[in-house]
C-alpha cells in the first residue's frame, strides 16, 4: 500500500467515523473511485483505532477523572453505573461480530450492500429525526436502554450502516438529546472500536504484506486527528441542528453509487 493511499484512508476514517455517513462504507468506495484495491476489512478496524485515541483525549476528563472517581465514591451513581451500562451494549456487537466474520468480510462487502444501507438508515433517520426531541443525557440512560443501543451499534457491522448513526438513531427513540446520543455513542464506541482493532492488527499485516506497518501507522495517526475534529464539530452542530443534512447525504450517496454500478462504471464486487 502506498503512503498516499494511507493517509487519504486515515483522513476519510478519521472524518466519517462519528460522523453518521458510514466511515466503512466511504473505506469500501474510495478504493474504488481511486482505482485501488479494497484494503480489507482488517486494515480498517486497525485504523479505527486512531479514531479511538480522538475520542479517548477529547473525553479525558470523563473517562479517567469524573466516571474512575464515581466508581470508587459513588459506585451506584449513574456516573458509577456508565461503565457497566456501556459493557453491556458492548456484548451484542462482539456476539454478532464473531458469528457473522465471515459474510462481514466478504459477501456483506459488495457495493449494492452499501448502497442499500446507505438509503434505508439514511430514510429511517430522517423519519427518527423529524420527531420531537427528548431531554434525556447520556446519564440518564438505563439498563433497557443501554442493552438496545448496543444492539443497533451491531447493526453497523453490515457496511454502510454507521455505528455513529445506528446507535445516535436508538438514542433519540429513546429520548436522549441529540448531542447527548451522539455523547454516548462515541463512549460507547471505545471497546469495541478497541477490541476490533486490536483483533485484527495481525491479519492486516498479514493480508496487505510485511510493508504495511508504515502505511498503518500513518493512516491511524491521520485518522486520529481529523477524528479528533470531526467529534468536536459534530457535537457543536447537533447542539443545535438536526440530523437531516446526513441523512440526506446517506440518500444521495447511495443513489449516486448504485448509478455507478448499474452503468458499469465501478463493479460491486469487493473482490473486484
Amino acid at each position: 500500500m502506498t503512503l498516499w493511499f494511507a493517509i487519504a484512508l486515515g483522513l476519510v476514517e478519521g472524518v466519517t467515523e462519528f460522523i453518521p455517513i458510514s466511515s466503512t462504507a466511504h473505506l469500501r468506495i474510495l478504493p474504488t473511485l481511486l482505482g485501488q484495491p479494497d484494503p480489507g476489512p482488517a486494515f480498517t478496524a486497525v485504523i479505527q483505532l486512531g479514531p479511538l485515541v480522538a475520542v479517548c483525549v477529547y473525553f479525558a476528563k470523563d473517562l479517567f477523572v469524573t466516571i474512575p472517581r464515581a466508581l470508587v465514591k459513588s459506585p451506584r451513581s449513574p456516573a458509577g453505573l456508565l461503565p457497566w451500562k456501556l459493557a453491556l451494549g458492548t456484548i451484542p456487537i462482539v456476539i454478532a461480530g464473531i458469528a457473522l466474520k465471515h459474510q462481514v468480510e466478504g459477501p456483506l462487502r459488495s457495493l449494492y450492500v452499501v448502497a442499500g444501507a446507505l438509503i434505508g438508515v439514511g430514510l429511517l433517520m430522517a423519519y427518527i429525526d423529524a420527531r420531537p426531541s427528548g431531554e434525556r443525557t447520556a446519564l440518564d440512560v438505563g439498563w433497557s436502554d443501554a442493552l438496545l443501543i448496543g444492539l443497533a451499534q451491531a447493526c453497523a457491522l453490515v457496511p454502510g450502516v454507521s455505528r455513529s448513526g445506528a446507535t445516535i438513531c436508538m438514542a433519540l427513540i429513546l429520548g436522549l438529546r441529540r448531542s447527548e446520543g451522539a455523547r454516548y455513542s462515541f463512549l460507547l464506541g471505545i471497546p469495541a472500536i478497541a477490541g476490533a482493532g486490536v483483533f485484527e492488527m495481525n491479519d492486516a499485516i498479514a493480508q496487505l504484506g510485511d510493508d504495511a506497518l508504515v502505511p498503518l501507522l500513518v493512516g491511524t495517526a491521520v485518522a486520529a486527528i481529523s477524528g479528533y475534529l470531526s467529534i468536536a464539530w459534530l457535537l457543536r452542530f447537533l447542539g443545535t441542528r438536526r440530523l437531516r443534512p446526513f441523512a440526506a447525504y446517506r440518500v444521495v450517496l447511495g443513489a449516486v453509487l448504485i448509478t455507478l454500478i448499474a452503468t458499469g462504471v465501478i463493479a460491486a464486487s469487493a473482490g473486484a
